[in-house]
């Protein structure tokens, strides 16, 4: 808009041939000058929608920050049981309220969609001593078409873990449900289904790690459980000048996908029979500052979102302070992993904007521990 004057504009009935002195205006409004074909058209055109706000009634999310857990007596230390409610099933996924959806649409300015699963025969062979499924079509009266799936294991390529996927060895799943009401111990509690019921919808936010160790000439070796410091992931945030808000999805790039579709067979499956992936720090202050941070979610493309197995064990399950611990555990805040963030890196490599509307809708699976993510970036 132009920059008003202080002339006011001329009555189409002023004689030409007398000047006049022009009165100070009794009001501060000035009259409204009628604009030229041009500025007619140029303020016709959409203007791109300014970048949402962080109202404060969003980002104050009222929860007590890491060193005040447990808020309930028994709960272990670190542990967010009852912050949510003592039948809660969801866990940080609480915090994508009605208000922060609404903010997150105002992420969309391309109308750009980016698919974040792999084929769900990626990786093959799969890893984790998962098994493969099969395919089959079934054919009626030539024209009609059905399929199913044998030997299908929805957590083999992308995938969310459910909060049940994981509980403590000594102090159980989340929100201190007693094992015989878990998922898979007898119960029904702490399943997909949950998630798949409620739908996962906010603002999603990009860590593109692979691209800052490149441009700060940093190497991982995606080819073993290589650790990304947790001074580097903040790093990343802060060179990509993305703000954290609370609620937010949390996509984490090291690079595993891009590297595992350039690997050979047979690297393929050395690393199915020996799996060792690379991830982020997996330790009590990368959870602190999750929980701290308000994160309502965190995804990567590596197969573990932290590095597997830690380095300090031989055996995944000989570790005693895991991230899977801590998010699903102790905060229920779920985890995704393998997602193919490849397109969706390029684009906000691209135009600089690490932020979108993000959905998800895993499969209402009841009771069950993980499923495909379904999820779409939306620029």
């Amino acid at each position: 808009m132009a920059k008003a004057t202080k002339r006011t504009s001329r009555p189409q009935t002023r004689p030409k041939t007398k000047a006049v002195s022009k009165p100070k205006p009794k009001t501060k409004v000035a009259a409204a000058k009628k604009p030229t074909p041009r500025a007619a058209a140029k303020s016709a055109a959409p203007k791109p929608a300014a970048r949402p706000a962080a109202p404060h009634a969003i980002r104050a999310a009222n929860l007590p920050g890491y060193d005040a857990l447990p808020t309930r007596a028994g709960a272990p230390a670190g542990a967010a049981w009852g912050v949510f409610g003592d039948d809660d099933q969801v866990g940080t996924i609480n915090l994508l309220t009605p208000d922060r959806v609404k903010q997150a649409v105002g992420f969309v300015r391309s109308g750009k969609v980016f698919a974040l699963n792999l084929p769900i025969n990626i990786p093959d062979p799969p890893i984790f001593t998962r098994g493969k499924h099969s395919h089959h079509i079934k054919q009626f009266n030539g024209y009609i078409l059905d399929d199913y799936l044998d030997n299908f294991y929805p957590q083999a390529s992308s995938q969310w873990d459910a909060l049940c996927h994981v509980k403590h060895p000594r102090h159980g799943g989340y929100n201190g449900v007693p094992d015989g009401e878990i998922t898979g111990y007898g119960g029904t509690k702490l399943g997909i289904d949950n998630l798949a019921r409620r739908g996962i919808a906010g603002r999603g936010i990009l860590a593109d790690i692979a691209r800052y160790y490149e441009r700060e000439g940093k190497t991982l070796n995606l080819k073993t459980n290589d650790v990304v410091p947790f001074e580097d992931l903040v790093a990343t945030l802060d060179a990509q000048g993305t703000k954290v808000w609370p609620g937010d999805v949390l996509l984490v790039r090291v690079g595993w996908t891009q590297a595992y579709l350039a690997m050979t067979p047979e690297e393929k499956e050395e690393l199915a029979a020996n799996t060792k992936t690379p991830g982020i720090e997996g330790s009590s202050r990368t959870a602190r500052w999750l929980w701290d941070s308000h994160i309502a979610a965190v995804a990567s493309d590596s197969p573990g979102l932290e590095a597997i197995p830690p380095p300090s064990v031989s055996d995944f399950t000989a570790a005693q302070d895991l991230l899977h611990f801590h998010m699903l555990s102790y905060f229920g805040m779920p985890i995704g992993e393998m997602w193919n963030l490849e397109e969706l890196a390029e684009d906000c490599a691209r135009d600089g904007r690490y932020e979108f509307f993000f959905t998800s809708a895993p499969l209402n699976i009841p009771g069950g521990v993980g499923s495909p993510p379904n999820a779409l970036a939306i620029k």
